[in-house]
């Protein structure tokens, strides 16, 4: 569907308006530094060229309705009076709302327009950081709606908070940094501990390569997961090792491992409990690979930084104990299917999908392997499990 043939459908939806246009932000994709952001770790990541598209048109009223090609229900409420969490679709949008009030306030400026917007996700849910894809196309729609401008730091951070303080999923920055700071043919290397980043160019004696996403057919959702266990389970590790090692600690929320050198985990890792343990080696682990694969992909080595992806997909599911029936199927077919440099689980690792650095030249040879194999496990997806092949691209433009 056109950008044009989108906008037909909000028209159709509100005949009256006018002044449509489009906002987008891409989905992203993490080679490395699975499960590390939110511990001010070391991260790696590119946007790609599918995202999520928001066409809208500006309210005077302040009112803002919200329409999806890909969810039921029509919320609408004020701008001036956001409602409480109502536990839908909608409360990416209804938090980011709340916190561009609360930054356009910092500002002294005021927001009075609201949008009616329709929103379409290009792929499908799960893996991609459409959440995130969500948060920033939306915020990018009710900027322009109010000829307010944001910097990058401050789209991160607005889009962040929605999703922490909000909906209430512990995620760090990796996935706003990636859609925001991405530029096409360009690895971010993100150091989250100070939000200083690096975008490496392709070498030119990099190999071709472009993105697999193998969706397996299961939605999921961060919220009600054991996502958030996850990242209380590194902090328990963080806190227990600077209390042995005599390090100060402080508050537990503010118990990072990233704080704790690895000498110390290696010193005091015995004492921790089991879960706690393997967390941590997976973070320390986990650091050393990203640093590792930046350096592959300077170098154009694409073969070293998909082998570095894969033993990042054997760690998520070794040590931090992520991914569902469906994703560890999909990671072990990847494991020896021709064309296929690397890969892992995308996003949290639950449900959702498997991405995948490949060779263009094994595009059909992949497909038909994957799928078949996958199949032959799972046959209930037929018809739902999907291959998509993807290219880096921008970050969003806002």
């Amino acid at each position: 569907m056109t950008n044009d043939q989108f906008a037909a459908k909000l028209q159709q939806l509100y005949p009256k308006v006018t002044d449509i246009d489009i906002a987008f932000c891409p989905y992203r994709v993490c080679p490395l530094g699975a499960h590390v952001d939110h511990q001010h770790g070391l991260v790696s990541g590119f946007a790609i060229d599918r995202g999520i598209r928001v066409a809208y048109a500006p309210t005077d009223n302040g009112v803002i309705e919200i329409n999806s090609l890909n969810f039921e229900g029509r919320p609408q409420f004020h701008l001036g009076a956001v409602p409480r969490k109502q536990n839908d679709w909608a409360d990416h949008l209804r938090g980011a709302t709340i916190a561009l009030h609360k930054l356009a306030a910092t500002k002294k400026q005021e927001l009075t327009r609201g949008v009616y917007a329709l929103i379409e996700g290009q792929l499908p849910i799960g893996g991609l950081s459409s959440s995130a894809a969500v948060i920033i196309a939306y915020l990018t729609a009710l900027c322009r709606a109010n000829d307010f401008t944001l910097t990058q730091s401050e789209m991160i951070e607005t889009a962040l908070w929605a999703e922490n303080e909000y909906v209430g999923v512990n995620v760090g920055r990796l996935d706003q940094s990636c859609e925001v700071y991405s530029k096409k043919d360009h690895l971010l290397f993100l150091d989250t501990l100070d939000n200083s980043f690096e975008l490496i160019p392709k070498s030119p004696r990099a190999k071709p390569f472009e993105f697999a996403i193998f969706f397996s057919g299961v939605e999921r959702t961060l919220v009600g997961s054991a996502f958030n266990m996850r990242v209380d389970e590194l902090k328990a590790a963080a806190y227990a090792l600077k209390g042995f090692s005599g390090m100060q600690y402080g508050k537990f929320s503010e118990a990072y491992l990233r704080d704790v050198p690895r000498e110390i985990f290696e010193a005091h890792r015995s004492r921790l409990p089991e879960n706690w343990h393997k967390r941590a080696a997976h973070f320390y682990s986990e650091i050393d690979r990203v640093q590792r694969g930046a350096e592959a992909w300077r170098a154009g080595d694409i073969e070293a930084l998909g082998k570095l992806s894969l033993e990042s997909g054997n760690s998520s599911i070794v040590n931090y104990e992520t991914g569902s029936a469906e994703l560890k199927a999909i990671y072990e077919i990847m494991l020896d299917t021709d064309g296929i440099y690397g890969g892992r689980f995308s996003g949290a690792g639950f449900k959702g999908c498997c991405m995948a650095l490949i060779d263009p030249a094994f595009e059909d040879s992949i497909r038909e392997q994957v799928t078949r194999r996958y199949l032959q496990q799972f046959p209930q997806y037929e018809g739902k499990f999907s291959v998509h092949y993807c290219q880096s691209a921008d970050g969003c433009v806002f």
